[in-house]
């Protein structure tokens, strides 16, 4: 019985989202009262279900005011938790009025986790303001440490400066001072970055998804489900993917449950899962796509951290010159 549920389910999935069929019933219009046959107005689109206010139809009225009532949320929503891959692939073949268009959801989905790590969780805490006086804990943290050291620096330069000229001394002092000043305008523009990026999440979550997707594209324009796949395409599966995921890290985030293994290790569950669906690969292929896409990002990024970490070495150095 269990075999035949899943295979039941297995097919389920598989097959694309249909349409009712179109009715035979006459209606005449309440609102441009045009006499017609079917389910929505020729004339104007109402729809011929329109009746009576009911608690259904006030409550899918009140979602409407923020884009929630129409173009199949709540199917988009089941959709993207039980056959993501299949889903997304329909909406790009062009099956695109029966699910939520992804952008729209992107952000709706953003606006909902900031409302969470703002307070609307189970404890109350603002995780956002938590974070960030972490942050600046640590900042004062580092500036101490530096003012420490830099006592030090000056104490032992005057012990070894006591036998020697004046003027060696307040150079070697004025260098001090001069890394010093330096090492805290590092920190006071890391500490600026960390606000902005804190203040815009969603603005650099996409610009990652359009870093991450043109390795990940390269490797799966050829899938065999989509043969002649193109990049925009791709780009929407990718904000369908971090969709999804927004959605499985939801009620983690309600229950102030923060574990970065656990996101991560879902995450790559999810998108593996997805892509597998979408194209039509095989496990082994799928995962090894995915793995090689995270490597050469990984790799990019390791040679902007080393590049940067040279430029600012460059400009320290600089200072004893």
């Amino acid at each position: 019985m269990n075999k035949q549920r899943f295979l039941a389910f297995r097919r389920w999935q598989g097959m694309p989202h249909r349409v009712a069929d179109l009715s035979t019933e006459e209606h005449d219009c309440t609102t441009c009262g045009t006499h017609y046959q079917g389910n929505y107005c020729p004339r104007c689109g109402q729809s011929a279900r329109l009746g009576r206010y009911s608690m259904k139809g006030t409550f899918l009225n009140f979602l409407d005011v923020w884009g929630l009532g129409n173009r199949g949320m709540f199917r988009t929503l089941r959709d993207l938790l039980l056959r993501p891959g299949y889903m997304i692939r329909d909406y790009i073949m062009g099956m695109q009025m029966a699910y939520f268009p992804p952008f729209k959801m992107f952000f709706l989905l953003a606006t909902l986790t900031l409302l969470i790590e703002s307070g609307m969780n189970i404890k109350g805490e603002n995780s956002i303001i938590m974070a960030k006086e972490q942050f600046e804990e640590g900042f004062k943290e580092s500036n101490k440490n530096s003012d420490k050291a830099l006592d030090l620096n000056k104490a032992d330069n005057k012990e070894k400066a006591a036998g020697a000229a004046n003027e060696k001394a307040d150079e070697t002092s004025e260098i001090d001072e001069k890394r010093d000043k330096m090492a805290q305008t590092l920190f006071r523009h890391l500490s600026m970055c960390y606000d902005y990026i804190n203040d815009h999440q969603s603005i650099f979550i996409l610009l990652w998804l359009l870093l991450f997707s043109v390795p990940l594209y390269l490797l799966f324009r050829h899938c065999p489900t989509i043969p002649d796949l193109y990049y925009p395409e791709f780009f929407i599966t990718m904000v369908y993917i971090t969709n999804q995921m927004t959605l499985l890290s939801l009620p983690f985030a309600l229950l102030c449950i923060e574990d970065g293994i656990v996101d991560d290790l879902l995450g790559f569950v999810a998108t593996v899962v997805t892509l597998k669906q979408f194209s039509g690969y095989p496990w082994l292929r799928t995962i090894g796509n995915v793995l090689a896409a995270s490597a050469c990002i990984l790799i990019l990024f390791f040679l902007f951290v080393v590049a940067a970490t040279i430029c600012f070495f460059v400009a320290y150095r600089s200072t004893t010159l």
